[in-house]
């Protein structure tokens, strides 16, 4: 937060579109009670690689609403109300990582994340080179490295990672082995 702003605002306040089956909108509402509700929305996956193709891996701080503490090897989040998936995508990777000015993330694929327990997300997925040095948002990220594709293989079975990006993960992979 920078001095003299205020409060952060309530992310739970925070409007975003509810969509049905399709990813068509159907409405809006806060994000606390999207999340409350079991309302499927919009979300942003976003890899990000540094200047090596190292992949950016957090562990979310313990206030985040959905899957606190929890590892994860994207950046990314909800998409607001009256936003594109290509500019939630902008804008998420530049407030988690910390920098302004980076290239747009490229569009990889959209897929529906549900698991069955009133989770349920259509969630576009992204890539970024990020050269630029991190500053990682303070009230996202509590821990963060970049680390090889070799590394992060390995850290799968050790580390307890979020379920819609470890899903995502196994998507991208298999999207990538086409």
């Amino acid at each position: 937060m920078t001095v003299g702003s205020g409060p952060a605002p309530d992310p739970r306040e925070e409007m975003i579109s509810i969509v049905d089956e399709h990813d068509e909108v159907v409405g809006s509402a806060p994000r606390g009670e999207a999340y409350a509700r079991g309302l499927r929305h919009r979300c942003t996956f976003i890899l990000a690689r540094d200047a090596e193709g190292r992949v950016f891996v957090h562990r979310r701080t313990p206030t985040k609403l959905v899957f606190p503490s929890l590892y994860d090897m994207f950046v990314g989040g909800v998409v607001g109300a009256g936003e594109s998936y290509d500019d939630a995508a902008l804008r998420e990777a530049e407030e988690e990582l910390g920098v302004r000015g980076l290239p747009r993330p490229t569009p990889l694929f959209k897929f529906l994340y549900d698991d069955g327990a009133g989770k349920s997300w259509w969630s576009y997925l992204y890539e970024v080179r990020c050269e630029l040095p991190v500053r990682p948002q303070a009230e996202e990220v509590a821990w963060h490295a970049f680390v090889t594709e070799d590394e992060l293989a390995r850290r799968l079975d050790e580390w307890e990672w979020v379920p819609d990006g470890l899903d995502a993960y196994h998507r991208l992979r298999a999207f990538r082995a086409v």
